[in-house]
């Protein structure tokens, strides 16, 4: 008898469903270009991130510096490269972090059940009510601030949206013939969680954590915003866009720059998200 009935998530499909979106598939292309060049921006950048010119100034684009300089005299493009590194680390190892926590959490909620699985989505429930900003400060009080507290506060958060889907799946296909069978045949609860609805679930997952990239890069660009993410000199999108505005009167490019960057990046990784999850 054969209970091993997945309907293993299948990189080959995604990728025709992207091909088959043009505005998707410009935007992966857009995003893969961004990536590559933020992650070599070591080599392809013009000038350090931290390099100073203060007689320079703030000057707009011109052929030395094609984006222009910030008020201490820095390259722009330089800053827009190094940032985009950090923007997109953030969102792919937060992401991570996310979908770690949140596919144990809501596969173990799932599998147990009764009692145990209402107390687990109450924890979720009280963990939603949290304000995030005062539970990122605390942490920054508690551990000080470092890029990779920035990259776990993020993800801590984020995973309790990845639990209630995870969770709310695991119920539905838990109570299917198959995984019936296989605990008639005595396999364990481990086995069938691994064997039989973990591998049901991974298209769910990859679209989630398609997903939650831009909404973790979002958050890291309002910590930035705030003062509480990636630390000077150190830049970040956010910290780009935070400092663009404070200059924006005098220094407009610094402004628009990061922030058309920053918007083309959401704009393109949420078509691709939305891509994906289309039947």
């Amino acid at each position: 008898m054969n209970i091993d009935s997945r309907e293993s998530f299948a990189p080959a499909s995604a990728w025709r469903k992207i091909c088959s979106d043009r505005v998707a598939f410009f935007a992966l292309c857009f995003v893969a270009v961004c990536a590559v060049l933020c992650a070599l921006a070591d080599f392809v950048a013009p000038f350090h991130y931290a390099a100073q010119d203060l007689k320079l100034g703030a000057v707009p684009p011109c052929g030395e510096h094609l984006l222009g300089t910030d008020t201490l005299g820095r390259d722009l493009l330089s800053r827009l490269l190094y940032g985009g590194r950090i923007s997109y680390a953030v969102g792919l190892l937060a992401t991570a972090v996310a979908v770690l926590i949140g596919v144990s959490y809501g596969l173990l909620s799932g599998m147990c059940g009764g009692k145990i699985d209402a107390f687990m989505m109450r924890v979720v429930d009280i963990a939603y009510s949290l304000p995030f900003t005062i539970f990122v400060i605390l942490l920054m009080l508690v551990f000080g601030r470092s890029v990779w507290l920035v990259f776990i506060a993020i993800g801590a958060v984020e995973w309790l949206t990845m639990a209630r889907i995870v969770r709310g799946m695991t119920l539905d296909i838990k109570g299917r013939q198959f995984v019936e069978a296989a605990e008639a045949l005595g396999e364990s609860k481990l086995g069938i969680m691994l064997r039989h609805i973990l591998p049901n679930l991974a298209g769910v997952i990859f679209v989630c954590a398609a997903l939650t990239v831009p909404s973790v890069m979002l958050l890291e660009a309002f910590l930035s915003f705030l003062g509480l993410g990636v630390q000077a000199p150190l830049p970040s999108l956010g910290s780009l866009v935070k400092d663009g505005a404070e200059a924006m009167e005098d220094a407009p490019w610094l402004l628009v720059f990061p922030a058309v960057f920053f918007s083309a990046t959401l704009f393109a990784l949420n078509r691709i998200g939305e891509a994906l999850s289309e039947k």
